[in-house]
């Protein structure tokens, strides 16, 4: 009787995680065949491959085909090499794709609530405050905290030197990008390229380090789509912490923008304005014009949108630029020509780093786009699909 139960279980589990495992072969889209449970999703739950290296993998092999078919536990997902498609996709056809796809929910984790994870009006609406914010004259303002940090770079990088010359450069360029986002985050100076164990240092390596809980929980998030309800992955002590420093600074500042324009500043003065309130993306009254929405800029949403500040702009800062460096140090005379065009923009301006002066590197940006284009800080896109949508030209 036991083993026939267990082979009821076995067959059942079976039904399960396959019954959509013919989605992308009743349309006619190339894919690999996908596993049972796991789909096509095995090699990232166990951290062999991640999604980027995953979805370059197809976007190879199937080089003929616009699209191509993948399965994340039973999950249907479509990867789109067609850059036409793409582009219907993320801009033209913009009403069916709203859903950011991360499927984050800010109820039960209010870090999530920041404009990288919010979908539909809470996305709109926090867009819409927030992009005004990041003006070219408001980063200009912004750019003598950036300057500064700079400079205390140069004297450690001028000290490593002195030294031989060896050094972790990751890890450098963590410090630094800790350094100069918690001036223009923050507001706050902290000198981490000459303190090892700093306590923004220390949140950033917490906020990118995965216990087996989290790696757990992901798993079953990415192939158990119908248990994603019970399944919460925040780190409580994250979201204390920040809240703990928002709320000094906000103190500190009276609750009101002071003179260092930094990105609390911009917050605070969003603050001010009140609710936020715009037409819905995701709701339409009977004549079809759409439902208007609001949301209150308090406490809790600036905490998340300082969150993915620190913790967006300080991977994706840190990587881009050590693996640009990476890249420079085989290639000696390219990072010659770099150094040459950064002398004669400097001398321009009286050897005075500023925002002008780097904008006019063109060699350097050249050669920053193309290490992002070799090792991207984030490889691939998500969105869902909102409602029954018509792929041109495929008649999928």
């Amino acid at each position: 009787m036991f083993p026939l139960l267990i082979l009821i279980v076995i067959v059942v589990i079976y039904i399960f995680t396959t019954r959509n495992h013919g989605y992308w072969s009743k349309r006619n889209i190339k894919h690999d065949p996908p596993i049972p449970l796991f789909g096509n999703h095995f090699k990232n739950v166990f951290g062999i491959k991640s999604m980027t290296e995953l979805s370059t993998q197809l976007y190879r092999k199937y080089n003929n085909e616009r699209v191509v078919g993948y399965y994340c536990g039973s999950t249907p997902v479509l990867i789109v090499r067609d850059l036409d498609i793409a582009k219907n996709i993320m801009t033209v056809d913009f009403a069916y794709f709203y859903p950011r796809g991360l499927g984050r929910d800010p109820k039960y984790e209010p870090l999530h609530n920041n404009l990288f994870h919010s979908n539909g009006d809470i996305w709109k609406l926090l867009r819409q405050r927030l992009t005004p914010a990041f003006t070219t004259a408001k980063l200009k303002k912004m750019y003598p905290l950036v300057v500064k940090c700079a400079e205390k770079l140069q004297v450690a990088a001028e000290g490593i030197a002195a030294r031989g010359g060896e050094c972790d450069v990751r890890e450098l360029m963590a410090r630094f990008t800790t350094d100069f986002i918690g001036a223009c985050g923050f507001g706050i100076e902290m000198d981490t390229i000459n303190t090892e164990h700093s306590l923004f240092r220390e949140l950033g390596k917490r906020i990118f380090s995965r216990s087996w809980r989290n790696i757990l929980l992901i798993a079953m998030w990415d192939l158990l789509p119908e248990v994603r309800s019970l399944l919460y992955v925040d780190d409580n002590t994250i979201e204390e912490k920040i809240t703990e420093i928002v709320q000094k600074i906000r103190e500190l500042r009276n609750y009101k923008p002071s003179e260092r324009n930094d990105f609390i500043d911009l917050l605070l003065e969003l603050e001010t304005k009140g609710k936020i309130v715009g037409e819905s993306i995701e709701k339409s009254n009977p004549d079809g014009t759409p439902v208007q929405v609001e949301m209150e800029m308090d406490l809790k949403c600036i905490v998340a949108q300082v969150f993915i500040f620190f913790a967006a702009g300080f991977e994706t800062s840190s990587s881009a630029t050590s693996y640009c460096l990476h890249e420079l140090a085989f290639y000696p005379e390219i990072q010659e020509k770099i150094q040459i065009e950064i002398d004669e923009k400097l001398k321009k301006y009286n050897n005075k780093l500023c925002y002008d002066a780097i904008a006019e590197m063109s060699y350097l940006h050249m050669a920053f786009k193309e290490s992002l284009r070799k090792f991207p800080s984030l490889g691939v896109l998500n969105r869902t699909c909102a409602r029954r949508y018509k792929i041109p030209d495929l008649n999928v």
